[in-house]
């Protein structure tokens, strides 16, 4: 009897330390190399920080910055957006702005680079968006 409970406590710790890997896995809050000068806002966002320069985002697609967990896109020339980097399916960051969408890794959800609405599913909310200053060819957050 005594190696059943054994055998049992083993089977379910082995279940749920398989369960809870992937789960921390898609909501990670590793950052690194941010810069010094920015501050993070009570929705974990990073403000105050310079982005880079308006020629590093494309015309009709975008780039994530990882580390300030926001993605910036360029609908139209000139027209510069800001969106939150982390998907409002299950808190993944999104990887990569590619065919008119900001794509998340982890379920396949799409958001377009227009507005941050949802393209394709499974999420069903909004990107949200985010302030950014344009000034000259620089980007900075607000």
């Amino acid at each position: 009897m005594t190696e059943d409970v054994r055998r049992r406590t083993v089977l379910v710790t082995g279940a749920a330390v398989a369960l809870a890997v992937p789960v921390a896995a898609c909501g990670s809050n590793k950052s690194g190399g941010g810069s010094t000068s920015t501050t993070e806002s009570a929705s974990g966002v990073k403000s105050g920080g310079d982005l880079g320069k308006t020629s590093d985002i494309p015309e009709g697609g975008g780039k994530v910055f990882k580390d300030q967990k926001v993605v910036v896109t360029q609908p139209k020339k000139g027209d510069f957006k800001a969106f939150s980097a982390i998907c409002t399916h299950q808190g993944c960051t999104v990887n990569r702005v590619a065919g008119g969408t900001i794509d998340c890794p982890c379920h396949g959800s799409r958001f377009r680079i227009a507005d941050g609405s949802v393209a394709h599913g499974p999420a069903t909310r909004p990107l949200p968006p985010k302030s950014i200053k344009v000034q000259g060819n620089s980007i900075k957050l607000t």
